[in-house]
């Protein structure tokens, strides 16, 4: 981050006692507290309702979230000489969510739950402007750059040895692609089934969830968008179940507590199940070995994919114990 970003504090109406640099961000000590000024990615108009969507939550009482603070001109992007936007929000006294622990995912399962009692936001006006997030598009899309890749694969005349790997185990999780998208579009869907009113975090993983004295406090909220709520349940869970092997133990445990506070849906649990079954680890491997310079292919990228095929199995035995098969 620019060090010259600190002056853009000056444009809030703050006291700064000091600055500090985090992860890709500036940390303030203030006289509101602890703030964190970072740069901002998503478009200019959706802080509108980001914001929004976070004194909803705030006033619910139900969930300890970030805030956005304003300057003294009303403004929630400020930008530096470079035209580079940045933000500048609440921040929490603490760590991150422990993979490693139990009792730390389990209380999360339950924060995240709590969050979606909240997010009925139909009765507003803000609602309507909001775009729905159509996850048969995203997949279909997915499918059309596996195919991509797998063609350009095939016609390559000299392979690495990543390259040779990773076509001996292709079709396996290309056809699973596949098939999970039909299966979706066809089972997973109703008439109304997307007329529901809850916004989803959209990035809800242990690196967003902050252990404090309070409990939990969640941050970055950039990609909050309508979805149904399993959206962030298949994202929290599938990188925890990566971690530990696809645990059934696990997987069962952050079904429970999840349900403790938001009892599921069958179409909630038919949603999850799709969503947890696409091959989404094998394309965003496949996407960056793609998108990357193929001269030289990093030996993490073997590391993962020998790890993908390992874990298969263990994934498939999840799926079918936990939704009964």
């Amino acid at each position: 981050m620019n060090d010259r970003a600190v002056s853009l504090l000056d444009q809030y109406d703050i006291e700064v006692n000091r600055t500090w640099k985090g992860r890709g961000a500036i940390l303030c000590d203030s006289d509101q507290g602890l703030l964190i000024l970072k740069e901002y990615c998503g478009p200019a108009d959706k802080i509108l309702f980001q914001d929004f969507y976070l004194k909803h939550i705030q006033e619910s009482g139900a969930v300890n979230a970030e805030s956005i603070l304003r300057t003294r001109e009303g403004e929630m992007i400020v930008y530096d000489q470079d035209r580079m936007p940045y933000v500048l929000k609440t921040y929490f006294e603490g760590r991150e969510c422990s993979h490693k622990s139990a009792e730390e995912c389990r209380q999360a399962a339950a924060t995240l739950a709590r969050l979606h009692n909240t997010a009925d936001l139909s009765a507003y006006e803000e609602w309507d402007k909001q775009p729905v997030f159509r996850i048969e598009k995203e997949y279909e899309k997915h499918n059309r750059e596996l195919k991509k890749v797998r063609k350009f694969l095939w016609e390559k005349s000299q392979k690495s040895d990543f390259e040779i790997y990773l076509m001996k185990h292709y079709d396996y999780f290309m056809n699973n692609a596949l098939q999970i998208t039909d299966e979706l579009r066809y089972y997973a869907y109703e008439e109304d089934s997307y007329t529901f009113p809850v916004v989803c975090h959209g990035d809800y993983q242990y690196h967003n969830i902050i252990q404090t004295e309070n409990g939990n406090s969640l941050i970055n909220f950039e990609k909050c968008v309508r979805d149904y709520p399993v959206r962030d349940l298949c994202l929290f869970m599938r990188k925890l179940l990566e971690k530990n092997n696809w645990s059934q133990t696990l997987g069962n445990m952050l079904l429970e507590s999840y349900n403790t506070e938001r009892t599921m849906t069958d179409r909630d649990y038919r949603q999850l199940y799709y969503r947890l079954a696409y091959p989404e680890k094998f394309w965003k491997i496949v996407n960056f070995y793609y998108n990357s310079g193929k001269a030289w292919i990093p030996g993490r990228n073997m590391e993962k994919i020998e790890k993908l095929f390992a874990q298969e199995r263990e994934k498939q035995l999840f799926l079918e114990s936990i939704f009964k098969l």
